[in-house]
């Protein structure tokens, strides 16, 4: 289970690069959102892929954090992926500048870490590691959403 754990809480590995794995993580976000919008799938499908991997992540970023003996172990990157894909719903289109907008977005709230984000670090385990990127990832969205109603993205 720790292999199945560490293989989730990495996104693939995406949290073995060796500089920035949180970015890494970020960008096997918007990876996965550049192939459902190639295949016609939108938003909706998003969603659904965050919904279903949400429990999972928080018990695969618990396990790897228990395994590795660290709050929060750097190569954990799903809490990114999931962080990313809340702030991509806020996009009105998909296109390059609503992708590239809300990878800044997202890395700009992720690391600056505004309350309550901050404070969501503080749950446990698993649930702390993913719950401040999923509020980092609603700060991203609102200002995308915002964006796109002013037609700035």
């Amino acid at each position: 289970m720790t292999r199945l754990a560490l293989l989730l809480s990495s996104f693939f590995g995406c949290g073995y690069f060796p500089k920035a794995p949180g970015t890494a993580g970020s960008l096997g976000g918007i990876a996965v959102a550049i192939l459902l919008a190639y295949f016609g799938l939108g938003r909706g499908s998003l969603l659904i892929l965050l919904l279903v991997l949400l429990l999972p992540s928080i018990w695969s970023a618990t396990v790897t954090a228990r395994a590795i003996n660290r709050k929060d172990p750097g190569q954990v990157v799903i809490d990114e992926v999931l962080g990313q894909w809340v702030t991509l719903l806020g996009a009105a289109v998909w296109n390059w500048k609503s992708f590239l907008a809300a990878f800044i977005l997202f890395r700009l709230f992720d690391i600056w870490k505004p309350q309550p984000v901050r404070a969501a670090e503080s749950l446990p385990t698993g649930t702390g590691i993913v719950m401040d990127d999923l509020i980092a990832g609603v700060y991203g969205a609102l200002i995308l959403y915002i964006g796109a109603r002013l037609r700035i993205v």
